[in-house]
């Protein structure tokens, strides 16, 4: 009975810290347009037209919801790149994403991140002109 209590305990302690891990805050910034067409880390060459982000430790293509918290805007963006992870960031967004939320003349942002897919299975967006 001992042993079926600890492990349904073990169970509850790992539900419960995937679902506090699926949002977290900190202050967000993006890319330099002087980056266009440089490769990221998982290959792809960066658009700044495309809705993708950095991040420390998120795996590739996990799909990820950006609120800026001091005007409640928010975009969808796909992790596709690296940020050191001693990154005083949580994130650093591609320019559409950060002119999609209002940041651009600010430079950097407090945001809340949501996890929403890990699996690439992002919204489509269309590209700007």
């Amino acid at each position: 009975m001992r042993m079926q209590f600890c492990f349904i305990s073990l169970l509850l302690l790992t539900a419960l810290s995937n679902i506090v891990a699926q949002e977290s805050t900190g202050v967000a910034t993006y890319y330099s347009n002087k980056f266009a067409g440089n490769r990221t880390s998982n290959g792809e060459i960066y658009k700044p037209k495309k809705l993708t982000a950095a991040h420390p430790s998120l795996p590739f293509g996990t799909c990820v919801e950006v609120t800026d918290l001091s005007n409640g805007k928010s975009v969808i963006v796909r992790i596709n790149d690296r940020l050191p992870k001693k990154s005083r960031y949580i994130i650093d967004l591609s320019h559409r994403a950060a002119k999609q939320i209002g940041m651009i003349r600010k430079g950097k942002s407090k945001v809340k991140l949501t996890i929403l897919a890990k699996d690439g299975d992002c919204p489509p967006h269309k590209e700007e002109d």
